[in-house]
């Protein structure tokens, strides 16, 4: 054993117990894990985007969050404001905790089916144009306000689908208002 040392083992005052030592494979290769992203076909490697299932899967999981956490403050504050005189500490803490949960969850489901949708329909204009650029947001989120609010007839759905146009359009004339302006 003493005589299959390396040199660096020999120079060093402490000798390091490796038990793939006498093993003729060389492991070091088998645990050197590549740095940059694994593709299994080519074409998803030349792509300079996420997929659709990871825009479906950040969308509605940021969205819900984000209305999860927006739905919370505005139960804290209906439940302070519902509030009695007799209340008591218990029973105070007791009705913020109702409130919050039940807007946070009304709010965060609200804003996952949004997000939902826009990534779909964004999704599915990205592939039927085979293009990527601001116009696709654009129609998705008219598409989005306009299939969300499509229940509640065509004039609702026709105004939520310039706002959620509208909304989408601002959000990518800023964005590329910050990429240009902002340097990170």
């Amino acid at each position: 054993m003493a005589n299959n040392e390396s040199k660096s083992d020999q120079n060093s005052e402490t000798r390091f117990y490796n038990p793939y030592k006498d093993l003729e494979v060389p492991i070091r290769n088998l645990y050197q894990l590549p740095t940059s992203p694994e593709f299994l076909f080519d074409e998803e490697a030349r792509r300079k985007r996420r997929s659709w299932g990871e825009n479906l899967t950040l969308y509605t999981g940021c969205s819900y969050l984000a209305g999860s956490i927006a739905g919370a403050g505005v139960g804290l504050v209906d439940g302070v404001r519902s509030f009695e005189s007799g209340d008591t500490m218990k029973l105070r803490v007791n009705r913020i905790l109702n409130s919050s949960g039940h807007a946070g969850r009304t709010w965060g489901n609200r804003a996952g089916i949004i997000g939902l949708l826009y990534a779909g329909i964004e999704s599915g204009i990205e592939a039927v144009r085979d293009t990527d650029d601001a116009w696709n947001s654009v129609a998705a989120g008219l598409g989005t306000g306009a299939l969300y609010r499509a229940a509640r007839g065509v004039r609702s759905a026709a105004v939520a689908g310039a706002v959620g146009g509208v909304l989408v359009g601002a959000a990518v004339t800023a964005k590329q208002v910050l990429k240009r302006y902002v340097p990170i």
